[in-house]
C-alpha cells in the first residue's frame, strides 16, 4: 500500500466512502486532499449509517488517525457538528484528527455569494450545493481567504473578516452579516477545534518516512475538476491525483498506487453533460434500485449506462493504477445492459473524451449491449461464485478502460464486497 491514492472515476458518488473505509483496514493514516462539506460520504457499519461530510471515512476504525489537509476548505461550525456527532454515538476520536492551519476556511458571506450567484445565473446554473465552496476558494486565489489557523486568533480574525464584509458589500446585495457575530461564533469553535490543528504536512512526512501505509483519499470525482472536468459544471478544486500532492505536501514520487472508483453504471449530481444520460424510465428504475439521492442535499442523481470513454480519460488524466467496480448488484433484474465504447460527433467516431464542453453536448454515445444475469449479487462473497454474465461484463469493462479491477462492491454494507485479486498487485 505505502502511499495510495483513491479517488472518483466519474462524477463522484462512484461510493468512495465505503471503499476508502475497507481499505482502511490495512492503513495507518487516512488523509483527505480537497473539498469541503459539500462533499458527503455514506458508510453502513452493521445495522448503523454513517453519513460524513468533511472527516475522511477512516475516523470510523477507532484505531485510525485522519488527516484534513491544506487543499480542503473547512467550515469550522459543520466541522465541530459532525465531530460531535461520531462522540455523540460512541465514537472516541480524541488524538486522532489532525486538521491543516493552512485549509482555508468557509465562511458566512460565502455561502451568501453563493446563494445569490446561483439563483443569478438563470437557465445557466452550474448545480452547486450553495454551501459556500466556490466562493472561499477563489477567496483563496484572491490572496483574502482565512486560514484555518486564523480561527485561534481573535484579532486577526476580526480584522480578516470586517475587511473582506468590505471587500464584498456589493456581492451581499445588503444581506446584513454581523461582524463581531461571526467573530464571536468562529472564536469559540476555534476554541473547541484547537487541539486538532496543527501543521499536518510534517504528520504525513513522519508516518511516510517511518514506512506507514497511508491513504490519501479525494472528495467528488475526475470529471468535477476545476481543470479537467466538465468545465464550467465542475467543483473548484483538483479531485483528481494531481491535488493529493498539493492539497497535503506529498510529493508525486511518493505515491505508490493510484486507485480509481467507478459504479457499474454512471451518475451526477446538478447540471452538465452526462453523454449516456437514461431515458426517465430506465433512470427512474436506476436510481430507485441504486438510491441514488445525494448525501449531502439529498438531491435526486441523474442516472447514465457506463461509460468507458470518460473512465479511459480518468485512469489517463490520474495514472490510475488500479479500479474498484462498485453497485454492480443494481444492475442484477436488467435483461440487457449498455457500455458506452465511444462517441458519436457529426458523423464522426471519437474515442477519446473531448474537453471542448461545445462538443461533448452534441457527442451521442456509442453503445455496445450485453446480456444482463437476471440474478442477485447481493449475497455473492467470491468474485469467482458472481454470475458468468456479471463476470463477462467486468472483463468487457476491464478491456475497454485498460486497469484491472481488484474490488467489486454488491451493496452497501462491509461485508457486501469481495477482492477479485490480491490488492495492488501487477
Amino acid at each position: 500500500m505505502p502511499v495510495t491514492v483513491i479517488l472518483g472515476a466519474q462524477w463522484g458518488d462512484e461510493g468512495k466512502g465505503k471503499i476508502v473505509d475497507l481499505l482502511t483496514c490495512e492503513a495507518d493514516l487516512v488523509a483527505r486532499y480537497q473539498g469541503g462539506n459539500n462533499a458527503g460520504h455514506t458508510v453502513v457499519i452493521g445495522e448503523k449509517k454513517y453519513v460524513l461530510h468533511l472527516l475522511p471515512s477512516g475516523i470510523l476504525h477507532t484505531d485510525k488517525r485522519c488527516v484534513l489537509g491544506n487543499g480542503m476548505v473547512i467550515d469550522p461550525l459543520a466541522l465541530k457538528g459532525e465531530i460531535d456527532e461520531l462522540v455523540s454515538r460512541g465514537m472516541d476520536v480524541g488524538g486522532r484528527i489532525f486538521l491543516s492551519e493552512n485549509a482555508q476556511m468557509v465562511m458566512p458571506y460565502h455561502k451568501v455569494i453563493d446563494e445569490l450567484q446561483e439563483s443569478g445565473r438563470g437557465n445557466d446554473k452550474i448545480g452547486t450545493t450553495k454551501l459556500g465552496i466556490g466562493p472561499a476558494y477563489v477567496d483563496k486565489v484572491a490572496r483574502v481567504g482565512l486560514r484555518v489557523g486564523d480561527i485561534l486568533d481573535r484579532d486577526v480574525l476580526r480584522d480578516k473578516i470586517r475587511n473582506n464584509l468590505e471587500i464584498k458589500s456589493t456581492q451581499l446585495q445588503g444581506r446584513p452579516l454581523d461582524v463581531d457575530e461571526i467573530v464571536g461564533t468562529y472564536y469559540e469553535c476555534g476554541q473547541e477545534l484547537k487541539e486538532y490543528i496543527v501543521d499536518t504536512s510534517l504528520i504525513i512526512d513522519s508516518d511516510i518516512k517511518n514506512n506507514k501505509k497511508i491513504l490519501l483519499e479525494g472528495a467528488q470525482g475526475t470529471m468535477l475538476d476545476i481543470d479537467w472536468g466538465t468545465y464550467p459544471y465542475v467543483t473548484s478544486s483538483h479531485p483528481t491525483a494531481g491535488g493529493a500532492c498539493t492539497g497535503l505536501g506529498v510529493g508525486p514520487t511518493l505515491i505508490d498506487h493510484v486507485v480509481g472508483v467507478v459504479k457499474a453504471y454512471t451518475t451526477r449530481v446538478g447540471e452538465g453533460p452526462l453523454p449516456t444520460e437514461l431515458d426517465a424510465e430506465m433512470d427512474s428504475l436506476i436510481r430507485a434500485e441504486g438510491n441514488e439521492f445525494g448525501a449531502t442535499t439529498g438531491r435526486a442523481r441523474r442516472c447514465g449506462w457506463f461509460d468507458a470513454v470518460v473512465v479511459r480519460y480518468a485512469v489517463r488524466i490520474n495514472g490510475m493504477t488500479d479500479l474498484v467496480l462498485t453497485k454492480l448488484d443494481v444492475l442484477d433484474k436488467l435483461p440487457t445492459i449498455k457500455i458506452c465504447v465511444g462517441y458519436n460527433y457529426n458523423g464522426q467516431r471519437l474515442d477519446n473524451f473531448p474537453t471542448r464542453i461545445k462538443i461533448l453536448k452534441e457527442c451521442t454515445p456509442v453503445y455496445e449491449e450485453l446480456e444482463g444475469w437476471r440474478e442477485d449479487t447481493t449475497k455473492v462473497t467470491e468474485f469467482k461464485n458472481l454470475p458468468p454474465l456479471a463476470l463477462n461484463y467486468i472483463r468487457r469493462i476491464e478491456e475497454l478502460v485498460g486497469r484491472k479491477i481488484f474490488l467489486v462492491s454488491v451493496g452497501a454494507k462491509r461485508t457486501q464486497a469481495f477482492w477479485t485479486r490480491e490488492p495492488f498487485s501487477a
